[in-house]
């Protein structure tokens, strides 16, 4: 049992509202065991998960226990040395759904590089992959590293967030070597489709959105709606520059969404509620909008090779390659990739 590693000592949490055992969030069970927690941080969407992608969030105290939560999409994203005071161990316990451009696994490296310089050991609660069914994507170049990839990873790596971590330590990707512990998972398989009780942030409200997530986010990067600011969100697509479609949608604006794109206007596209799940990022919906919109330059936004992770998918969507053909161009890199997971994984 990890309680008997945080007994009698100033515990620091990582957590949001998918930070549960069973129905009992992680806080109010370890409260009830008498575990000191001095502080809790918080990562984008909020501690409550319910904040708008990318919106600024400040510091503010827990409503029942008054702990301080300490925000990491906000000021900082990496904890301070302020912050570290008065912490003897840090428990991280985000779920997390697979995809390099998810940022808990941002939050992840800053607070195990925060914890390596403030010599605090940190307890990783490992959660399921709920697509560690496959590995695909091109592998992150590391001249375009942001907030929403850090890493030399594919887009989908198959590893859940335990394995991640490991793997952030062991290839140095941190300035020090952090005091690193997984708390493994009983039972775990990869292979099966694993549904989260609870949304992991605010427009990903299901399985099929998880599952469709890692493909239907690069049109983030473009013109094209991805359905935030409908009851459907990442789980079709569209917009005002699709007229080939009869399918349609208008995004307005609502929680979790303040100001979606392409607000009140008519988004012709795709409905893909029912499609099948996915063991593959598919392309063929981003290169069929970029070949049918009109107007091809206003197309991509400054996003998107930050989301691709560099600068030769849009190129070699703009020069007409196929899906095929692109894919092609990563397979060795995802064979090296490969390699490198396989010395860090549990499961």
């Amino acid at each position: 049992m990890y309680i008997k590693k945080i007994s009698n000592k100033n515990v620091g949490i990582v957590a949001n509202q998918s930070s549960v055992i069973g129905q009992t969030h992680l806080v109010d069970s370890l409260t009830k065991l008498n575990i000191n927690i001095t502080k809790i941080f918080s990562p984008e969407h909020g501690f409550k998960g319910d904040k708008d992608a990318g919106k600024y969030i400040s510091n503010k105290y827990e409503a029942i226990t008054g702990i301080p939560i300490i925000s990491l999409y906000g000021k900082n994203k990496k904890p301070s040395k302020d912050d570290m005071q008065n912490i003897d161990v840090l428990v991280f316990d985000l779920q997390d759904v697979g995809v390099r451009f998810y940022t808990y696994l941002s939050t992840l490296h800053y607070v195990l590089e925060a914890c390596a310089e403030n010599d605090i050991q940190v307890l990783v609660l490992d959660r399921p992959n709920p697509n560690g069914h496959y590995i695909d994507g091109p592998i992150l170049d590391t001249n375009f590293k942001s907030f929403v990839g850090l890493h030399p990873v594919p887009i989908v790596y198959a590893m859940t967030i335990g394995e991640y971590a490991k793997m952030i330590n062991g290839e140095r990707w941190i300035n020090d070597l952090c005091d690193l512990e997984v708390i493994k998972m009983v039972n775990y398989n990869r292979d099966q489709l694993y549904e989260l009780p609870i949304k992991p942030s605010p427009n990903l409200p299901n399985a099929k959105s998880i599952n469709l997530y890692p493909s239907l986010c690069l049109f983030e990067g473009t013109n094209v709606s991805v359905g935030r600011g409908t009851d459907k969100p990442f789980q079709q697509f569209g917009s005002p520059y699709l007229s080939i479609y009869d399918y349609s949608f208008v995004p307005v604006s609502g929680p979790g969404s303040k100001f979606p794109k392409h607000e009140n206007k008519v988004c012709k596209g795709k409905n893909l509620e029912n499609y099948p799940n996915l063991n593959h990022i598919d392309l063929g919906w981003l290169i069929s909008s970029f070949n049918q919109t009109e107007n091809k330059e206003v197309f991509f936004n400054n996003f998107f090779n930050k989301l691709a992770g560099n600068d030769k998918l849009r190129n070699q969507i703009e020069i007409g390659l196929n899906e095929d053909e692109i894919k092609n161009s990563w397979k060795n890199e995802l064979e090296n990739f490969k390699k490198i997971r396989l010395k860090y994984l549990i499961y």
